[in-house]
């Protein structure tokens, strides 16, 4: 019997990811024997250029480096630099600083579910579509997003790449009779949170299920946002969440260059890993308030969930989370004394590292006597899910081969659908592959 002929699908150009990518999958019969995201990520030199800058600059350039998610980055440059310098900022400016980072997770969470992922459920070509047939989900999802702006512009100055957060603290801190038209506006955004986690939970979610170990921070006793410990929960039964030292960070998380991508990936000692909301919540989901729970319990989502397709659940739970978390923040709310705490420079080495909606964000600043930074290094969530990406879609093609033969206009979908599971950065758009088929 002739053996069946390898085929070869290119997906090329992955619009609007930080860069450029494409996807190969060769099939060798029903075997998938490699896929490969190849992301062709232009230089950005955000590294270079931080050294030689001052110790206060670090948060303002980095946050440049992603339109969606900006406040993640002048976190983590905040507390890595005010590491470095051995100041630690706490009370109600810390507390201001997790409230702005609820406003991001509130709108760039609510951006991926109703605009991105959502189509896929629904067989949607994409969000103008969606918008069409689902119109009053749509505008729901908008006020959504609207109230975690507003979060920001109040907070950061302006939505996109805020201004007002500096080394120490702002630049400027709210007064109590600001944050209350905010409260309000919270308020109403919890009904239409709580009501997308239950409408995402009605989508219908093919089987499928990540291997890779599971990796986010940590704090005792709230669920991780602006800080904690880096814990990995291993694939594998009976295992436990472990901990590391922040500082041994670039020891464990090891970036490497891969021939077919100029974008690098990495490994958490060396075995692929999963950063972002499924890690998240099966870390410390035990540590989210008791509605919060009840909701995530009655949307089907008990103790680790491991199938990427019902990560738009998970994200959905962790905006009902940010909303309430805000408005408890802004209920707690003293103003500080003055709006930041001194940060003089000193020579040292700092780690800072936060959750950015797509997953841990790591950066790490030596700085010289004057304050100035000799060496920068950071690590995303999207070089570290890479891997754990190209498993999933060589395990998810891999089982719809063996429930029949499948086109590869369909093989297409699925992998769209994969890759959109994980990352907003590489899921900007509904339809985002071109596809090319080599048959041997």
């Amino acid at each position: 019997m002739t053996p069946p002929a390898a085929r070869v699908l290119r997906v090329g150009a992955l619009a609007r990811v930080e860069g450029e990518g494409a996807l190969d999958l060769r099939i060798d019969g029903d075997t998938v024997t490699a896929a490969r995201l190849k992301i062709f990520e232009p230089p950005r030199f955000f590294e270079a250029f931080l050294r030689g800058r001052r110790h206060t600059e670090p948060p303002d350039l980095t946050s440049r480096v992603c339109g969606i998610c900006p406040v993640a980055y002048q976190m983590s440059a905040c507390r890595a630099v005010e590491d470095a310098c051995q100041v630690v900022v706490d009370g109600p400016l810390a507390a201001l600083r997790r409230l702005l980072y609820c406003g991001e997770w509130i709108e760039s969470q609510t951006l991926h579910i109703y605009l991105l992922h959502a189509p896929d459920f629904l067989g949607c070509d994409d969000a103008v579509q969606l918008a069409r047939d689902h119109r009053a989900e749509v505008e729901r999802g908008l006020r959504l997003k609207q109230a975690g702006n507003a979060v920001m512009e109040l907070l950061g100055g302006r939505a996109i790449h805020p201004v007002n957060v500096r080394v120490g603290g702002f630049h400027r801190t709210p007064t109590r009779a600001e944050l209350r038209p905010l409260a309000e506006r919270l308020r109403r955004a919890r009904q239409d949170a709580l009501e997308t986690v239950g409408w995402v939970a009605g989508f219908t979610f093919p089987d499928a299920e990540c291997e890779a170990d599971l990796f986010a921070l940590a704090e005792p006793d709230r669920y991780a946002i602006d800080g904690g410990t880096p814990t990995v929960l291993r694939h594998g039964p009976g295992e436990r969440p472990r901990s590391f030292p922040l500082r041994e960070f670039t020891r464990r998380v090891v970036e490497e260059q891969v021939p077919y991508s100029t974008a690098l990936q990495a490994r958490l000692d060396g075995r692929r890993h999963l950063t972002g909301s499924l890690a998240r919540y099966a870390i410390s989901g035990h540590l989210l308030p008791p509605a919060v729970r009840e909701a995530a319990r009655a949307a089907g989502l008990e103790g680790v969930c491991r199938n990427p397709f019902r990560s738009i659940v998970v994200r959905a739970v962790e905006v009902l989370y940010a909303v309430e978390e805000a408005l408890r923040l802004i209920d707690e709310y003293e103003p500080p004394p003055r709006p930041a705490v001194d940060v003089p420079p000193r020579a040292g080495t700092g780690h800072g590292a936060t959750e950015a909606p797509r997953g841990t964000l790591y950066h790490r600043y030596v700085l010289d006597s004057a304050g100035l930074v000799t060496d920068a290094r950071l690590i995303p969530p999207t070089s570290q899910n890479q891997g754990a990406i190209e498993e999933d879609l060589r395990r998810i093609v891999q089982g719809e081969l063996a429930r029949g033969r499948a086109t590869d206009a369909e093989l297409t979908r699925l992998c769209e659908r994969a890759v959109r599971n994980h990352d907003p950065c590489v899921s900007c758009s509904a339809h985002f592959l071109d596809l090319t088929v080599e048959r041997g």
